[in-house]
């Protein structure tokens, strides 16, 4: 008898189910969008609001040396977009591994007036113009965007450091003497600092370019910001 009325209770309760959930169930069948829960249709969302680049703000005004001692500044990349980064030409580590990132875009983009690169050294005193000219054509750097600058040393760690928060700093006790981020910063024709969303929403401020899939992201995002 209690099992019946068991069985009695569980087929009042599908039936409750079926009359609440089987209309909604049709009406996804109906519109195409029976894949798509609730959280499915959150992470969709979210993808699509990442094709937007986030504003961070305005990129620190600079004037440096480039490699043909011409001196280089915010306004001569107004109108452009463009990658910056800071290396010196010793390192012993990641700066090889930058600098063959940058050729990625340059090679990407070479030819588009509207696309420039900026390499600023941390360690300017043995970084002349001249050092910077050789490195440069030893890379087989092409694009007459493509600066590398140089100039007085506090004034380029406070670039770096306070300005695009982008840490650079001296230390002995590292191979090469001086140690610094490996990121990238996207600069768009307007002069403020844009950026991609991570998964989770939140700006990532800066790319990788010491990975793939940084690069990847950036040759992304440099596209959609020459296309407005």
């Amino acid at each position: 008898m209690f099992k019946n009325k068991s069985y009695i209770g569980i087929s009042f309760i599908i039936l409750i189910f079926g009359i609440y959930a089987v209309p909604k169930i049709i009406s996804r069948i109906q519109n195409s969008d029976v894949v798509k829960a609730d959280r499915l249709d959150k992470v969709s969302s979210t993808s699509e609001a990442e094709g937007g680049l986030v504003k961070i703000g305005p990129a620190p005004k600079f004037e440096l040396t480039n490699q043909d001692n011409k001196k280089i500044n915010n306004d001569s990349y107004k109108g452009k977009v463009y990658v910056l980064e800071f290396f010196f030409t010793t390192c012993p580590s990641i700066c090889p591994k930058m600098n063959q990132s940058m050729l990625v875009l340059e090679k990407k983009f070479f030819g588009n007036p509207n696309f420039g690169i900026v390499t600023i050294t941390i360690d300017p005193k043995h970084d002349t113009p001249e050092v910077l000219k050789t490195h440069a054509e030893l890379l087989g750097v092409k694009s007459s965007n493509w600066n590398f600058l140089t100039g007085d040393r506090q004034t380029i760690f406070d670039l770096a450091n306070k300005g695009f928060n982008l840490y650079a700093g001296e230390n002995s006790k590292v191979s090469g003497g001086f140690e610094h981020s490996g990121m990238f910063a996207l600069i768009d024709k307007n002069g403020d600092i844009r950026c991609r969303k991570d998964e989770f929403g939140n700006p990532i401020l800066y790319y990788d370019g010491l990975e793939k899939s940084g690069v990847r992201d950036i040759q992304q995002d440099i596209s959609i910001l020459l296309a407005e």
